[in-house]
């Protein structure tokens, strides 16, 4: 991500043109409430010249915001990812929307659900700083995803059926081929995609949508790009997906607690 001059928020016809520029998602057209009361109002007065009962008014388009804050957000947390938003730094919402060639709104919105998350805090009148984080946290992050995950594999792996496992052959193939891509947010994807995948056979939403909080901020870098992974440590995490997935199948419990625990260990 290039760094953009700093920019204001875009107001008024300026702003939706922006995020629009970014592929803003048009819902099905719909009747403002104020449109709605005044064509009752003309009907009922018999304004000619105007609608008729007959006639039903011109819905006026209506651009989906949450479209461009989802989108903005997805590019927010590949740039975490990717280490191009640096831990330590400052970033304006008007600034990042320059880069986006959005308005600093839907950056602004987008950076919030990130402080949420605990990848960034605010900074009054300045925008956004991305959290540093050491390998203590990363450790932490790993043990508590252990204590989540490691039951409820095992338990899994005593329950599912081998053809529900095999089912997961293609999620576990894709994370392969994203490793071997070399782009760490593309594999950061397929990684979630895998563990969410061998989770939701437990039927437990709440479980997984924690699981995969604490997944994505294990995937955060830390502070000076110390941990950062190559190629050839993708490809090994991801071999840990297929392996486990043919111990699952065979129903070797004892290789299933050894890859899942060691898989814990190595911050995946």
């Amino acid at each position: 991500m290039k760094q953009g001059a700093q920019g204001s928020a875009g107001t008024g016809g300026a702003e939706r043109d922006a995020d629009l520029a970014v592929g803003a998602v048009r819902v099905p057209p719909q009747m403002r409430a104020s449109d709605a009361a005044r064509a009752r109002a003309e009907a009922g007065s018999g304004v000619r010249g105007e609608h008729t009962h007959s006639e039903v008014p011109i819905p006026r388009p209506v651009v989906q915001r949450a479209s461009v804050r989802g989108q903005i957000l997805d590019a927010l947390r590949t740039a975490l990812v990717t280490g191009e938003l640096r831990p330590g730094e400052v970033y304006s919402a008007p600034a990042l929307g320059d880069r986006f060639g959005v308005s600093a709104t839907p950056v602004r919105e987008a950076m919030q659900q990130l402080a949420l998350e605990g990848a960034v805090e605010v900074v009054p009148n300045r925008g956004f700083r991305v959290v540093e984080r050491g390998a203590r946290d990363l450790a932490e992050l790993a043990e508590v995803r252990a204590l989540i995950e490691v039951p409820v594999v095992l338990r899994l792996a005593r329950s599912v059926s081998v053809e529900r496992w095999a089912e997961l052959r293609p999620v576990a193939e894709a994370s392969v081929r994203a490793a071997s891509s070399g782009c760490r947010a593309t594999y950061a994807e397929a990684d979630r995609a895998f563990h969410r995948a061998v989770l939701l056979l437990s039927g437990n939403e709440q479980l997984v949508q924690i699981a995969e909080d604490l997944h994505r901020r294990s995937q955060w870098p830390l502070v000076g790009g110390s941990a950062a992974r190559g190629r050839a440590d993708l490809i090994a995490d991801a071999a840990e997906h297929t392996a486990l997935l043919d111990a699952l199948i065979t129903r070797d419990l004892d290789v299933v607690r050894g890859l899942v625990g060691g898989h814990f260990a190595g911050g995946s």
